[in-house]
């Protein structure tokens, strides 16, 4: 019976690699010129921004978006923290969201079901199982999540005819 997997999975080899970029053109840009401006990736979970006003920390954000696109992460997986500020110093923490929670799983599930296209959708985790008779209906399935609007990006993996 054909299947496949719904995920949400980041690639962080381009997201560190997009970190490195945005920290060479802060170090570059003439508006950052004598600012002590940085990016950090904090445990393969979130970037921290830091910069010595919020206003820095607004532009920083633009540039971190802008080589995300570029790399071909989705801005949905940003959950952007509070900016504090103190000790002349501002920082903000940029959480980067992966995998599919189970509200989101839900909403998925109640979405196939409801198009009526002949699939079972079953929540494994962090991951959808989709599992149908024909692959034209697993098909119809990923062409209707593509043009939906869902709060973070989903790839399809594990095709199984």
């Amino acid at each position: 019976m054909p299947s496949f997997d719904i995920v949400s999975e980041l690639n962080w080899h381009e997201v560190t690699n997009a970190v490195d970029q945005s920290n060479r053109e802060v170090s570059t840009r003439f508006d950052f010129k004598g600012v002590d401006a940085s990016f950090t990736v904090k445990d393969k979970q979130a970037v921290v921004l830091e910069a010595k006003a919020e206003m820095q920390l607004r532009q920083m954000m633009d540039i971190l978006g802008q080589k995300l696109v570029n790399r071909g992460i989705d801005l949905k997986t940003l959950d952007r923290g509070p900016i504090v500020e103190g000790n002349l110093r501002a920082t903000q923490e940029i959480k980067l969201k992966e995998g599919i929670d189970q509200a989101e799983a839900k909403k998925i599930v109640k979405m196939i079901k409801d198009s009526k296209i002949k699939v079972q959708a079953q929540v494994q985790g962090e991951q959808l199982r989709v599992t149908g008779k024909k692959r034209d209906d697993l098909q119809q399935v990923m062409q209707l999540l593509r043009g939906a609007e869902l709060e973070l990006p989903v790839q399809f993996n594990n095709f199984r005819d």
